[in-house]
């Protein structure tokens, strides 16, 4: 039932921003004993939009707006006011059980035409956007200056079925022919607290597969490059395909491993992914499928927590075609990732996982937050996430990092 001794008013600030302005309004507010129900602003360019709902007594409402109204032609700015029912009121504040979540816009650009798209699925989907922010620097109008990646995220609130989730993931991922990335996570307490991230190696920290560039040296590349391709698209069994490839080694001198780690091509955006993760305390991880020579070298450049791959067997100084201990396939991927959470005392959900192949589909899909990264198309129908536009630091802009905030 409303009350006849409350009114709800919103007021709407507008104009050039100036230091001081929040305080000298809210201290109108603060002479009368308003109420202030919420607060928001927002500043592009020095363009300032500023929302406050507040609650006060007929007696006083009318010297607060008449107040606020001189403040606001002194301060060269608009200002509009808006009564809200208690009944408008008690509806905004239901929806606060709804469900919370992050969409992240990513690619070289972000375009007009980019946007529209998400925010029509958004729109369809009953779901409101409750603030939009850039997480990537501002853009000089020079085009050969600009950065080469931008990233906007969204809030949004609202109630999705487990179906409607699916169907709207499934819309953003077909966004990634238009260049444009698109994440959809649910915007909870672990989306806030991710501590660990675990990543493929080959073709993902690194733009070859090692065991194709071993096989050249050995004058087998063809064969293993054909076997590695039916590997990765999921046509054949990792394990067996592993074993048929490290066979076709047999015999290789193992100096020319020291020769493919001083070369390997390593994946853009890689050591400044790097230097950010270490400087905000997260745990790096290498769950690869090569091996362990060349993973602990990425180890010590970049400064990864932990490698687990597979160990060649080398007799005389050459390779015997055979490897040491258990294959690392994709079960044993994910069971590495289960046993780093409970190292670390984490729970599963603050995991991330990276990778590109048919062997990460299952880290992928137990971590938290899984990213195919430049994926295989089969990977990319199955995962939750991708990133197909830029290099590995866009895994950054998932996580909800800012660059103002991360460059300092």
């Amino acid at each position: 039932m409303a009350r006849d001794n409350v009114e709800i008013i919103q007021i709407n600030i507008s104009g050039t921003d100036k230091p001081g302005m929040t305080s000298s309004l809210t201290e109108i507010l603060a002479r009368y004993d308003a109420f202030i129900l919420d607060i928001g602003q927002a500043n592009i360019h020095q363009s300032l939009t500023l929302g406050i709902l507040f609650m006060t007594t007929p007696e006083k409402s009318g010297n607060i707006m008449k107040e606020l109204l001189f403040k606001a032609s002194e301060l060269e700015v608009m200002i509009r006011f808006t009564p809200i029912s208690e009944d408008q009121y008690n509806m905004w504040v239901g929806r606060q059980g709804k469900n919370r979540y992050i969409i992240t816009l990513l690619g070289r650009t972000v375009t007009a035409r980019h946007i529209a798209e998400v925010t029509r699925v958004v729109s369809d989907r009953g779901l409101n956007i409750d603030a939009i922010k850039r997480l990537t620097g501002r853009m000089p109008l020079c085009k050969d200056e600009r950065s080469p990646k931008s990233c906007i995220e969204l809030s949004v609130r609202g109630s999705l079925t487990d179906e409607e989730r699916s169907k709207m993931q499934e819309a953003f991922m077909n966004l990634s022919d238009s260049g444009l990335d698109v994440s959809f996570q649910l915007d909870d307490i672990f989306r806030r607290s991710r501590r660990l991230i675990c990543f493929d190696m080959d073709s993902t920290l690194i733009e070859t597969e090692v065991i194709d560039e071993l096989a050249e040296r050995a004058g087998v590349g063809d064969r293993v490059r054909e076997i590695t391709a039916r590997a990765m698209r999921g046509e054949i069994d990792f394990r067996q395909s592993f074993t048929e490839r490290v066979a076709l080694l047999e015999g290789l001198d193992i100096n020319v491993m020291e020769d493919i780690a001083l070369n390997l091509p390593i994946t853009e955006g890689l050591e400044r992914m790097m230097t950010v993760l270490k400087r905000v305390g997260y745990k790096t991880a290498i769950l690869s499928g090569g091996f362990t020579y060349f993973g602990n070298y990425l180890k010590q450049r970049y400064g990864f927590d932990y490698v687990y791959a597979n160990e060649l067997e080398v007799k005389d100084g050459r390779l015997t075609g055979r490897y040491l201990g258990e294959v690392v396939d994709g079960r044993r991927k994910a069971e590495l990732l289960r046993l780093l959470c409970q190292f670390e005392k984490i729970n599963i959900s603050q995991a991330v996982a990276v990778g590109d192949g048919a062997n990460d589909l299952p880290m992928l899909n137990l971590a938290g937050l899984g990213i195919a990264f430049h994926a295989k198309p089969k990977v990319k129908a199955t995962a939750r996430q991708s990133i197909s536009t830029i290099g590995l630091d866009g895994i950054l802009y998932f996580l909800g990092l800012k660059d103002s905030r991360i460059e300092a």
